[in-house]
């Protein structure tokens, strides 16, 4: 009985041990939006940070509704893998993370922080912006899923805080790379 104790005693220890350096994500900061013609709801993504200010190593960016009403809805797993969801996060150095979209996986998303806010930076007809909004055109089908009539990519340039918007339509679909020298 001893040794269990013993064991248990070790077990615990360890894990408080962890939880006191271990950096959890304690606030957000809003990133963008995803925003459709369909209705009010939109997808909010939010940099997860830490109390050091910090983007945790790993998951550093959440995706979640928000609904007309003002309720939040996780994404289901369906809206995760094919729509809005980030299916991708890769830690390129401490608090800048390169992110990929289920429905934007050629254009790249880099998040970082800003004159010390984290901002997610896309280009946006060629110049490095800071992403606002994506705004989602769909008529409805006879079909399960609407058909999209474009998507305009909607923020800021990074070097002159000017405002830019791009139109993609589905007969137009842009690829989007950000070199690491132009951040």
């Amino acid at each position: 009985m001893r040794g269990v104790s013993i064991v248990l005693f070790s077990i615990m220890f360890s894990f408080v041990a962890w939880s006191a350096f271990a950096e959890v994500p304690k606030k957000t900061e809003p990133l963008f939006i995803i925003e459709r013609s369909r209705n009010k709801n939109v997808v909010q993504y939010e940099a997860r940070v830490t109390e050091g200010k910090d983007l945790p190593d790993s998951n550093p960016v959440q995706a979640y509704w928000i609904l007309e009403n003002g309720r939040h809805e996780e994404l289901n797993s369906i809206e995760k893998k094919y729509a809005y969801g980030v299916v991708r996060q890769e830690k390129l150095e401490q608090n800048r993370f390169k992110l990929t979209l289920a429905a934007f996986k050629n254009r790249e998303i880099l998040v970082g922080k800003i004159k010390g806010f984290f901002k997610a930076v896309v280009l946006i007809n060629g110049q490095q912006s800071v992403l606002q909004k994506i705004y989602v055109k769909s008529e409805e089908t006879a079909g399960l899923l609407p058909r999209v009539l474009y998507v305009d990519l909607i923020g800021k340039v990074v070097k002159t805080n000017l405002p830019v918007k791009e139109r993609i339509t589905p007969d137009r679909n842009v690829t989007g790379k950000i070199s690491s020298t132009d951040s």
